[in-house]
């Protein structure tokens, strides 16, 4: 759901990070960029707002002031939103070299992405909005 939430609304370059056995407070980052402050600000507010229709409330948000860096973290999984200067500056995806990386293609009419425990999503083109899990 949150990297649909993201694809739908053009996060860039969204890329997921498997951390499982390289990290003891989380198993999975989303991390992707916005192309402007208002941008990684609105993809925030979309991927808190998709997330709580789920069920879901983050246990930290970090960056909102600044919207240089957002952080969501739902504690097995973390969302790092970056401005691309910044994304390129601190390159979580090299720090985390070792972690199985998939890159998510946003042009793909098919985002079979199963994370977590969860059940697999079932309708990649369901639009993200309507997205409820049991």
């Amino acid at each position: 759901m949150a990297v649909r939430t993201i694809v739908a609304h053009k996060g860039i370059e969204p890329v997921l990070l498997e951390v499982t056995e390289f990290c003891s407070f989380a198993d999975y980052f989303i991390i992707c960029s916005g192309g402007s402050r208002r941008h990684v600000l609105a993809l925030a507010q979309h991927l808190e707002e998709a997330m709580a229709r789920a069920g879901l409330k983050p246990l930290g948000v970090e960056g909102l002031e600044e919207g240089q860096w957002v952080l969501l973290d739902y504690n097995t999984m973390v969302i790092h939103i970056f401005m691309q200067p910044l994304r390129e500056f601190y390159n979580l995806e090299d720090l985390w070299s070792e972690a199985p990386k998939t890159p998510i293609d946003p042009d793909s009419n098919s985002l079979n992405l199963s994370i977590s425990s969860q059940e697999p999503l079932s309708n990649p083109n369901k639009d993200p909005e309507s997205i409820r899990h049991e």
